[in-house]
């Protein structure tokens, strides 16, 4: 069949195409539709020249009006320290123990530190700073360093056990599986489980007592109450960072605990230090 013939039916022209006779209409596109489409393409023209788009070897075309979204991001953070300038200047030079007392001042290092925390601290704490196994919950007043505003900062800044940071604050629980016959660590165990609980065997943990006395109350205190200045924790509150069972206390006593918490004094400017600082202590276990 030769392209031009009219199809009777509908008096459109067909292509020339035929398939098991049945021919293809030539129906034209609609005007508006190619308007269209020839629009869309003077803009897409008009947009790869205007703006950033073509990927190039080390980046991409920039457009001649030079639009950048860093560059507007950057604006705006600019903008945005050019507010708090005065607040941040404030901050810089308040004392910590004192930074309550300004209401407007204490309200903004809040509200800034609880933006540090998220993006920083919630991956261990928790969004809520409830804390998990083995990464301390920050809304309760146990503390294994204090929870002053000078201790929390010091904490923050220097970290715990790292490597980084010479100031780091340090302690470490020796491994008694090697040092303890194994029913020594079940005495010792039963007696740290008399120090918070009711239920356990007394005949086992007055033993334990004497092997805590020996092995344990340096750093832990003769009553198991701890010792901040050691980063030693209350044994007698209830309270377990890795938890107060027998199977993990047990596992605790013979192979000891070596959390690590970064130095975050390189990493987040000196008044984010200050601004988290406060957010931790408001958090209501702050002392």
């Amino acid at each position: 069949m030769s392209k031009g013939k009219k199809d009777d039916v509908t008096g459109t022209e067909t292509t020339g195409h035929s398939w098991d006779g049945i021919e293809e209409l030539n129906t034209p596109l609609p005007r508006w539709w190619l308007w269209t489409l020839y629009l869309c393409i003077i803009w897409g023209i008009a947009h790869t020249i205007a703006y950033p788009a073509w990927p190039m070897i080390s980046g991409a075309t920039k457009g001649v009006l030079g639009w950048s979204t860093r560059a507007n991001v950057a604006a705006e953070i600019t903008a945005h320290d050019a507010k708090n300038a005065e607040l941040v200047t404030a901050l810089l030079a308040t004392d910590m123990e004192t930074l309550p007392a300004s209401a407007d001042l204490n309200r903004y290092a809040i509200a800034r530190g609880g933006a540090v925390f998220r993006s920083n601290c919630s991956q261990c704490h928790g969004s809520g700073a409830a804390g998990t196994k083995g990464y301390p919950n920050l809304l309760d007043d146990d503390w294994l360093w204090g929870g002053q505003m000078a201790d929390i900062e010091f904490t923050v800044r220097h970290g715990i056990r790292n490597e980084q940071d010479s100031d780091a604050r340090y302690s470490q629980m020796p491994a008694f599986g090697e040092m303890l016959e194994k029913e020594e660590i079940a005495a010792v165990v039963e007696h740290v489980v008399s120090l918070s609980s009711a239920e356990y065997d007394a005949n086992l943990s007055a033993t334990g007592a004497t092997v805590f006395a020996d092995n344990c109350s340096a750093c832990h205190g003769e009553d198991g109450l701890g010792d901040r200045i050691q980063g030693a924790p209350n044994l007698a509150d209830a309270i377990w960072l890795y938890g107060g069972d027998h199977e993990t206390l047990t596992n605790t006593v013979v192979n000891g605990q070596f959390g690590i918490m970064p130095a975050w004094g390189p990493r987040l400017t000196e008044a984010d230090i200050r601004a988290v600082s406060a957010y931790v202590h408001s958090l209501g276990g702050g002392e």
